[in-house]
């Protein structure tokens, strides 16, 4: 079992930063790979960002790339998603999940993940 707690989320002008945090419960951390998803009023549930367990393989929407880096510390049982450039259509909850396996190899389906955080509102204003 694996609980998350995001945080970081707030009110942001267009052009600005913001860093979002997850927090996991549990020894067992460093077996999951990670992942970001956003959903905006009225959307699906859309891949964000993901990252292999040890951080060593990265991935992301074409939406967000160049713009977004998502990274983790092990030790903290944390991660991170540093989200630069933010636009109005970045407005969104964003939550992280756990994916089952260390390496997310069906990343975009929210599916496949197997434990989700509450949530983080993103509003980016014009």
């Amino acid at each position: 079992q694996v609980q998350l707690v995001e945080s970081g989320g707030g009110l942001v002008q267009a052009g600005g930063s913001l860093r979002l945090s997850c927090a996991a419960s549990g020894r067992t951390f460093s077996s999951y790979a990670m992942g970001w998803f956003r959903q905006a009023p009225g959307k699906e549930r859309e891949f964000v960002a993901a990252i292999s367990w040890s951080g060593g393989s990265t991935y992301y929407a074409d939406s967000v790339k160049g713009r977004f880096t998502i990274s983790r510390d092990n030790a903290k049982n944390t991660v991170y998603l540093q989200m630069n450039s933010l636009k109005p259509e970045d407005t969104a909850v964003y939550y992280c999940a756990a994916y089952a396996a260390r390496l997310p190899r069906n990343r975009v389906d929210p599916e496949t993940y197997a434990y989700w955080g509450q949530g983080t509102q993103v509003t980016v204003s014009s």
